[in-house]
Order: structure tokens, then sequence, then C-alpha cells
């Protein structure tokens, strides 16, 4: 098999990456955009020793799951990698990504739920983050072709607020008519890097953050004070990120107009959202995630609670009225000072937080001889340490609940805590992103025997 050589293919499955996988001559043939059961001309692009990837020519026989996308830039770019799939099958795909998991750790008498849809299967999003470049020498706003630094200039970002895009469009705007350069990764010369932009489904309030090479450029002040008139925008923020990297947002933030940070609201509690917070990015679909958490805990009036990975607070605070007391950490310092700025902004007594990476303070706290009865994780998509989960065993909880963005980090996980005295009997897969292929998951731990 060659590169560029067409061939004639049937798709019999989706990759974990939703890509349509094949079977040609020895070979396992990744196709950008397939849906099983169709029969495509597929055009090959690269190829390996045990497997190709190829995009489609032609389709010769369809799947009755295809949708026909308005845009193909949303699938081309990754950011919609499943906006040509049914809705009900997205969710079909993301139960059987946790079940394909479960069955390669041989644990298939665990329970799989049926994935909770999101209230809103487009336009969910709450936050934009998205490249400046020029493209053909005019300074462009859009998303990176998947596997490439090729910018695909976009208006309509699908799966984001539509409020969000008005603003990305109007800021875009404001920086050509006042000549500021985009960001040259190749050269790291240019000015703005990325269009970084926040919106409170609660309060309405929009964050613009322009992340940019410079602390300063000539044309800021002119720029910020057209930016200021946009409807609802109530705080504009200079990201200063000088590294040659890829990370998007840079250490320093500084306030160029209105308020350092927004409001927003999961439940009936109010949270302060800074910069560099990290907040869910589905508004609709956080409480019902939580709720869910919450639900499975079984929560008890005298319970002593970890919000581990806490960022600014939103499960613990979340948990803080149904329990005695909640202890929280979370290393980046601005987070937990947002999170016990919004443990006082509701009012909420029974709830510290501390800065500090989990897998140490863990450690710490139960050296201390601290006990806790619940333990609730939602760690980054790498998972958790072994000494983290050493740690949070050490304190004797009744239940850990485990929330995850990454099924197969968390699958790992639970065994481990398998071996130390926790078992689980069900996985609750929930839609947190449509249109792509990530899947939140919930677990529950309980202790067995003592």
């Amino acid at each position: 098999m060659q590169k560029n050589q067409i061939v004639e293919l049937e798709i019999t499955d989706l990759s974990y990456e939703a890509m349509g996988v094949a079977h040609y001559e020895g070979l396992t043939i990744f196709v950008n955009s397939a849906l099983p059961g169709e029969i495509v001309k597929a055009k090959i692009l690269k190829v390996k020793k045990k497997f190709a990837f190829a995009k489609i020519e032609k389709i010769i026989k369809e799947s009755p799951d295809r949708v026909k996308v308005q845009l193909n830039q949303w699938v081309q770019t990754g950011l919609a990698s499943l906006a040509h799939i049914k809705y009900d099958k997205q969710l079909e795909f993301k139960r059987n990504q946790v079940v394909n998991l479960l069955h390669k750790a041989d644990l298939d008498q665990i329970k799989v739920d049926q994935t909770l849809p999101s209230p809103e299967e487009t336009g969910y999003r709450n936050k934009a983050q998205v490249p400046v470049r020029a493209v053909n020498g005019q300074l462009e706003i859009g998303f990176f072709r998947r596997h490439s630094h090729d910018l695909v200039p976009l208006t309509n970002f699908f799966t984001t607020d539509p409020e969000i895009d008005r603003v990305l469009i109007a800021v875009r705007d404001i920086l050509r008519k006042y000549k500021v350069p985009a960001y040259d990764e190749v050269h790291n010369k240019g000015e703005v890097r990325y269009l970084d932009v926040r919106r409170s489904k609660a309060t309405g309030e929009i964050m613009v953050i322009l992340v940019c090479l410079h602390r300063d450029f000539p044309q800021l002040p002119k720029v910020a004070a057209e930016i200021s008139q946009i409807p609802d925008v109530t705080s504009i923020i200079l990201n200063h990120n000088p590294k040659k990297t890829n990370v998007i947002l840079g250490k320093n933030d500084y306030v160029v107009f209105g308020e350092d940070h927004i409001t927003d609201k999961i439940g009936d509690v109010k949270f302060r959202i800074s910069p560099q917070s990290f907040f869910q990015i589905n508004s609709l679909q956080t409480p019902r995630l939580y709720n869910l958490a919450i639900e499975k805990a079984n929560l008890k009036p005298d319970d002593v609670v970890i919000d581990a990975y806490s960022g600014i607070g939103t499960i613990g605070l979340s948990v803080a009225k149904h329990v005695k007391a909640v202890r929280g950490m979370e290393v980046i310092k601005p987070a937990v000072e947002d999170a016990n700025a919004n443990a006082k902004l509701n009012g909420i007594t029974n709830a510290e937080y501390v800065v500090g990476k989990a897998e140490e303070v863990m450690p710490r706290w139960a050296n201390e001889g601290l006990k806790t009865d619940v333990i609730f994780v939602d760690p980054p998509r790498k998972g958790l340490t072994p000494e983290f989960i050493d740690a949070a065993v050490k304190t004797n909880p009744k239940k850990i609940v485990y929330i995850s963005c990454n099924p197969a980090t968390q699958v790992r996980d639970l065994q481990l805590f398998r071996e130390q005295g926790y078992d689980f009997n069900e996985i609750s897969p929930v839609d947190m992103f449509p249109q792509t292929p990530h899947v939140e998951s919930v677990a529950v731990l309980e202790r067995v025997g003592k």
C-alpha cells in the first residue's frame, strides 16, 4: 500500500477518536469521518507498519446514522469530530468506549449505564479558546486542522455559545481595524496568539482574554476601548505568554478593563471565575453531573468530605450543604483563592481549600491522622497517581466518588483501588461534550470488609 493510493473500504467500527476503522491487505485503516456500515472510496494519506490513515474520496454506501454537516471544517479540525453522527449514536459510541475499556480489563461484570444526554447538543460551551493567525496576509480566528498547525478560519464554532461567537467575530474585526499583528509561531513574533472568551449563562457577563506575546502593544488602549463597548463584556484581560510553547495561557494576567472575574452558577451556588480558573464547560449539564455524583455518594450530615483536584471548589461547595465539613486542595493558587472566596460568597462556613498538589497534600493529611468519610476526585486526563491512591486509602473513607474526563485512566485507577480493598459495580457515562468523542464518567468505590 502506498500514499495517495485509492482503495475501496468497508467500515466496520469506530476508533476511540471516532475515525472509521477498515481492514485491507492485513492493515488497519483509519478513515476520517467514515461510519460503520459504510462502503467508501478512500485516499491513503499516511502508511505505517501495521496501520494507515485515509480520507474519504466518495461514499458508495452511506450509513443511516450519518448527518449532513453544514460546515465540514467542524469535523476536519476536530472541533466537532462527531458532528456527522446522529446524537443518539454519539451517546451509544460514548457508552461503548467505557464498555470496551472494562472488557479489556476483564471487568465485564461492571454495569455501564446509558450515557446521560446533554440538554444542549450544540452551542453549549461557556468558553472558547481560539488561535489567532495570519492567513493570506489577514488576521483570522479559527481552529487548527487535525494533526497540523494549519488554521481553518471560522466564524461559527458550532459547540460554543452563539453569544461567544458574536464576541469573537467582533474582537477579530477590532484587531483587524487597528492592524494588530497575529502571532507567527514559526518565528515567535507578532502579537495576539489566542482569544479566550468566557460567558456566564447565569448572569450573561462576558470576559475577553487577549493572549499576547508581549505585556503591552501600541494599539492596546484603542483596542480595549472598543472591546469594552461590545454588549455584555464586563472584563478584558491581557494574558502575557512570551514563551515559544503550545500552552495557551501564560502565567501573568493584567486587567485592562472592568473586573478580574465573572460570576456563574451551578445549581444555586455562585462561583467567581478568574482567567486561569477551571470551570466546567457545559453549564446546563454540570449540575446534572454533580447531582448524579452526590446522589450516588449517599452523603450523611456528619460526613467529612475531601474535594481533591478542587479547582474553584465547584464540587465541594455543591456538596457542602449535605455534610459536616469539606476540605479541598488544588495546585493553582488563584483557583484556591477563588474557591475560598466562593465559599464566602455563598455563606458556606464548613469548606476550606489549600494550595498544593493532590498527590502531596493527601499523604500529608493522611500522616496527620485525618479520617474522612467520602472523597470526591475529579482529576485531569492523566488520572490519579499511586501516591494519591495510597494516601486516600490511608484516610479510610467509606466511599470514593471518582468523576473522570478520561475513562481509560479511570478504569486503570479503579483497579488500583480494588487491590486496596475498595470495589465498584457501576459506571455512569455523562455527555458533557456533545459532537466530540470525549465522555465524562462517574463511579463510586465502597470499602469492602472492615
